[in-house]
C-alpha cells in the first residue's frame, strides 16, 4: 500500500490535481487516493476513534513512532476515504511542530477543494484536520 505523507505528499497531490481539467476527473482521483490506504482494522473502528461532524462515518486512530505520529483512517464513504488520502498526505508521518506549522487551509485553497465540496463534507473535513491538530498540540 502506498503510505501517504511519505510516498504520495502534499505536494505531489496539488501537482496531480492540476493535470484534470474538470472536477469530474478531480472527483474520480480522489475516490483512487482513497483506494490506496492502508487498511483499518476492524478492531480500530471503535467509538473513541470516530470522529464527529462528518456526514459519513470516519475513524482515525495514530501512534507514535520516533517522535512522528502515524495515523490509520477509514470511512464508510468512498469520496471521504479519499478526502482521508489528502489529509494523509498533508499529515502522515510528520513531527508534531511539521503539523501544527503546515498551512492545511492553504494546501486546500492550492487545490480549490473546499468550494468543490458541500458544507456538510467541508464541515466533516475540518473536523478531521481539528482532530489531528489536537493530537499534535
Amino acid at each position: 500500500m502506498t503510505t501517504f505523507g511519505l510516498d504520495i505528499t502534499a505536494a505531489d497531490i496539488v501537482d496531480n490535481l492540476s493535470f484534470f481539467d474538470s472536477w469530474d476527473d478531480r472527483y474520480k482521483y480522489i475516490i483512487d487516493l482513497g483506494k490506496e490506504l492502508s487498511p483499518m482494522a476492524l478492531a480500530d473502528h471503535v467509538d473513541d476513534n470516530l470522529i464527529r461532524g462528518c456526514q459519513s462515518k470516519v475513524w482515525l486512530s495514530s501512534e507514535i513512532k520516533d517522535g512522528r505520529l502515524y495515523f490509520t483512517v477509514d470511512s464508510d464513504a468512498f469520496i471521504v476515504k479519499g478526502l482521508l488520502a489528502i489529509v494523509m498526505a498533508a499529515y502522515n508521518g510528520k513531527t508534531k511542530a511539521e503539523i501544527r506549522e503546515f498551512d492545511i487551509q492553504g494546501f486546500f485553497a492550492s487545490i480549490d477543494l473546499m468550494r468543490h465540496l458541500s458544507t456538510t463534507r467541508g464541515s466533516g473535513l475540518q473536523s478531521m484536520v481539528a482532530r489531528i491538530q489536537s493530537l499534535a498540540a
